[in-house]
């Protein structure tokens, strides 16, 4: 371990691209804050509570995706990585603590801000002056976070019927200024060739914390089935969370790697600019997934409220619409059989609001295993052509 000079900062090409302890430790900490999401979305009685925790979640969510791009470009062995790295733990967990209580809008704000400008403060001051060009990078991070961080803190300062407001300006700001590679004044947008850099290791990082994600699914249902009976139909709809946990992780990963970790230089720029709304998209799926089979769990049998309904089955098609999307938008080709199980899904929801809740998460088990075998079967096809071809 070094101290991290400018000279030093910047990852050196070829070094490893396996995460470190550090990054590993920085992922738990930050599932753990989604868990506390889906709990806070199962625990509302409708849907008028929900737009802060969305809101919530889309902050989470970037300063993972943030944070693990700066350790993709730069060094996470470096001393002033790591620095940044334990200020962000230290934030999600801040950010975590004001989820849990409406009255702490500002530890939240406060929480998600701080890290972002510790983390442009700290690499514009390494940086400068050796490494002119990371330095302007994090000089244009730092801008636009300063100012959306305006608004963050604001919204919380202000009456509720401000805040919300204020906030849909602060997350709108951080998305589409990063969209936008991050236009500043006097130092301009961020190069495209500098996505162009982006190493194996920023692939494997969205899938090590899309996997752990997924432990939620089955981490709410065991949260709440240890507080209550093992009953036939509850032991089934753990069951029914355990198989979904599964068929969204299969779904996940079949070609995902292949895509996240491609060399094409316009690929892998696409991919690297998209890859954080994609999974936005997915990791919502995953919160609405945990939210539901928590309730689920707490009452498997009775008629299914309209709510639950669209838990149960949107957050499934909410991590397919962003998969699809992923790929889509990417490779440039629409996977048509995802679309057609994603109507199959949009076609049954009317149906099944008489049914037991165990029953149509139990629905969703078959939907998504049709998923899995068309994707397997055209996957299978495939081979042959794609080893056909010349060069």
């Amino acid at each position: 371990m070094t101290t991290g000079g400018g000279s030093e900062l910047v990852r050196p090409p070829g070094g490893s691209t396996r995460a470190t302890l550090l990054e590993l430790l920085f992922d738990v900490v930050f599932v753990a804050a989604l868990a506390l999401v889906s709990m806070l979305i199962a625990d509302r009685a409708s849907w008028t509570g929900v737009a802060p925790v969305v809101i919530m979640l889309m902050a989470v969510w970037w300063t993972w995706s943030i944070t693990s791009t700066t350790t993709d470009f730069y060094d996470p062995d470096q001393r002033p990585i790591q620095t940044i790295l334990m200020v962000t733990m230290f934030g999600a967990v801040v950010t975590a603590a004001g989820l849990a209580v409406d009255s702490h809008a500002l530890v939240f704000a406060i929480g998600y801000v701080t890290p972002h400008l510790v983390r442009g403060v700290v690499l514009v001051a390494v940086l400068h002056p050796r490494q002119r060009m990371a330095e302007q990078r994090a000089a244009r991070f730092l801008f636009w976070f300063v100012v959306s961080g305006f608004f963050w803190i604001g919204g919380a300062l202000l009456p509720d019927g401000w805040a919300l407001a204020l906030w849909v300006v602060a997350v709108t700001i951080d998305y589409v200024s990063a969209g936008a590679r991050y236009p500043t004044p006097g130092l301009g947008r961020v190069p495209l060739a500098q996505y162009e850099k982006t190493t194996e290791h920023l692939g494997e990082r969205y899938q090590q914390f899309v996997i752990l994600a997924l432990g939620d699914v089955i981490l709410v249902p065991t949260l709440e089935i240890s507080r209550s009976d093992f009953t036939l139909a509850r032991s089934a709809a753990f069951v029914t969370a355990f198989c979904t946990m599964l068929l969204l992780w299969q779904i996940y990963v079949l070609g995902a790697g292949s895509i996240v970790r491609t060399t094409a230089p316009q690929v892998l720029r696409r991919a690297t600019r998209l890859a954080p709304y994609t999974h936005l998209v997915m990791l919502a799926g995953i919160v609405c997934t945990a939210a539901a089979f928590d309730l689920v769990l707490e009452r498997p049998t009775g008629d299914t409220p309209r709510r639950w309904i669209a838990l149960i089955f949107g957050g499934p098609a909410l991590f397919l619409v962003g998969r699809t999307l992923f790929t889509y938008k990417i490779i440039g080709t629409v996977p048509w059989r995802r679309v057609f199980w994603l109507v199959v899904m949009l076609a049954l929801m009317p149906w099944v609001g008489g049914w037991h809740p165990v029953l149509v998460a139990a629905l969703i088990v078959l939907v998504l295993s049709g998923v899995v075998v068309t994707d397997t079967m055209s996957r299978r096809s495939s081979r042959p052509l794609l080893r056909g071809r010349p060069g």
